[in-house]
């Protein structure tokens, strides 16, 4: 076949090149954002753990390629699982994270731990807040309109005795025979809910968001169990400056 060619040594290049010219939207986001600006907060977060580095042991992942990473998560609405997937599989993922073919890219759990990290280091929100600011400066964000939405999340089904669900729910704490069975407690997630949404049942989280209507960025966002009403779109609402779009679409609850 005439479009069938052998492989050359500017493959990579070019398909780098194509890939910008049909206006790689991470690429954009490289000519907006100095990215140092983040590598401070996030190295003296872990100002501790650095310490133990000098003992020894496999370096860890750039924190800031990691963070990155948790960006690409967030705008493409990714599970920790695909978020390795995608990486591993698209060239722009990788160039906008500063990876090359022949780097390891950290598997699901490895992107678990770092969010929960920051989480726990009460820093995550701070170096999301940054990266709108930044955005904002530069007026990526035009002020056309926001569209809010909540999605759930599904969490793995628990199977309780509806004895232990009354008490996770009145109490919010485990049932004290779970305590001692310190493994089966850890599989174990009392956080999560169940609700019904036209007619399906889930069992899990509700991501709630708003977005800019133009470059689909979230601007804030809030994490609930799956039985918490929609009512944060009067949250959204009184804290925005731009109209409001209630999106709607397929597999996903709205906010109206």
């Amino acid at each position: 076949m005439k479009n069938i060619n052998s492989l050359g040594l500017f493959d990579d290049h070019f398909l780098m090149e194509k890939l910008t010219k049909l206006g790689d939207p991470l690429q954009k986001l490289n000519n907006y954002i100095d990215w140092k600006i983040f590598e401070s907060p996030l190295d003296e977060s872990y100002k501790d753990e650095d310490k133990d580095l000098s003992k020894g042991g496999r370096p860890p992942f750039s924190r800031l390629m990691m963070f990155k990473s948790l960006l690409i998560q967030s705008l493409y609405n990714l599970s920790d699982d695909q978020l390795e997937y995608q990486i591993v599989d698209r060239a722009s993922f990788r160039r906008f994270l500063g990876l090359k073919k022949s780097d390891k890219v950290p598997d699901s759990k490895t992107f678990w731990v770092f969010r929960e990290q920051l989480i726990d280091k009460e820093i995550i929100e701070g170096l999301f807040k940054v990266f709108n600011e930044t955005l904002d400066a530069a007026g990526v964000f035009a002020n056309e309109g926001k569209m809010v939405d909540a999605s759930f999340v599904e969490a793995p089904r628990q199977r309780n005795t509806r004895e232990e669900n009354k008490h996770i729910k009145e109490t919010e704490t485990a049932p004290e025979k779970w305590k001692e069975k310190p493994h089966k407690l850890c599989q174990k997630d009392i956080d999560a809910r169940w609700t019904k949404k036209n007619n399906s049942t889930y069992y899990g989280y509700k991501n709630h968001v708003k977005a800019d209507v133009k470059t689909k960025l979230i601007e804030k966002y809030k994490v609930t169990d799956a039985s918490v009403h929609d009512y944060l779109r009067c949250y959204f609402v009184v804290t925005s400056n731009g109209r409001i779009a209630y999106r709607k679409r397929r597999g996903a609850t709205t906010l109206c």
